[in-house]
């Protein structure tokens, strides 16, 4: 049995179609256009998303296909739709994909989504309990509990970048104070360096060439991820915490001080120390992670 996995991101779409072993055997990626006007009450990236799942349908004949949908916002509870999504992708907000699809679908976080594919093939592969963090524009996660995608009693499970970190920080989209989002989420470099620098690539590289501001800065926002890090191992106590998304990067720059910082913070009861390793997945992690728990959905439901 094969499954398709669309990941509907804030620019891009992209999908896979996933063999019951979890083997990518096609993809496709295009433009999200979240504001384009079209002639039907149809947004065009709900038509887009269709176009996508019919062309893989064709690719696949059809055959027992399912489909799992990666998307921002919170699931509802039977994952069947997007129940909260405020302030983009307007229409998302509890549209029932499987009825405009016509095939069986479930919908589930990004964050979850990119959490089960490093957890089936990647980075927590043979791992039980792990969480993964995302850095990026904002900062997002995702738990796996014993094997499990943990989404909680109101599917909000795994947000880690809403942490407090700065009890007398800025308040964050959620009106959380100084969260880990605000502290090291790309959409705060312009505030976080005084408008010098507009990007976290930009920060990185002015370190690099020498500019002990930049360092400064970069090295505070290191210093509170590893304090979010830490937090998380004395809350749940996972085997690995992957880190995923675009500021990974940064290679050594990030996860060598990291480690020197989680050194300090981290409490290693009886030398047991949280592995922290890399996500392996790229661009892709969203629509692979959601064609898996589509696959496990669907046998579950046998």
């Amino acid at each position: 049995m094969n499954a398709i996995g669309i990941d509907l991101g804030g620019t891009r779409i992209k999908g896979v179609l996933v063999s019951s072993g979890g083997k990518a055997l096609h993809q496709l990626n295009r433009p999200t256009l979240d504001q384009a006007q079209t002639s039907s009450e149809d947004t065009a990236w709900m038509m887009s998303i269709k176009a996508m799942v019919d062309e893989f349908k064709a690719m696949a004949g059809d055959g027992g296909l399912c489909v799992g949908i990666s998307a921002p916002g919170l699931p509802d509870g039977f994952n069947q739709a997007i129940a909260f999504m405020p302030g983009r992708l307007q229409g998302l907000e509890k549209f029932k994909w499987g009825e405009y699809l016509g095939t069986t679908t479930w919908v589930l976080n990004d964050g979850v989504a990119a959490l089960v594919a490093e957890c089936k093939l990647g980075a927590g592969k043979g791992k039980q309990n792990v969480v993964m963090i995302t850095l990026g524009t904002g900062v997002g996660g995702a738990i796996l509990i014993n094997g499990k995608p943990y989404q909680g009693s109101f599917q909000k499970a795994g947000h880690i970048g809403h942490m407090v970190i700065d009890d007398e920080g800025d308040a964050d989209v959620t009106g959380m104070p100084g969260s880990l989002e605000e502290c090291i989420g790309n959409v705060t470099i312009e505030k976080r360096t005084g408008g010098k620098f507009t990007s976290t690539a930009a920060l990185l590289e002015a370190m690099r060439n020498g500019d002990n501001f930049a360092r400064e800065v970069w090295m505070k926002s290191v210093r509170q991820l590893a304090i979010g890090v830490a937090s998380v191992t004395n809350i749940l106590s996972p085997e690995v915490i992957v880190i995923g998304g675009g500021i990974t990067v940064a290679g050594d720059d990030l996860f060598k001080p990291l480690a020197e910082y989680l050194a300090q913070y981290e409490w290693r009861a009886g030398g047991n120390a949280v592995e922290i390793v890399r996500a392996t997945f790229g661009e892709f992690a969203g629509a692979t992670g959601a064609a898996l728990y589509a696959l496990d959905r669907k046998q579950e439901s046998k």
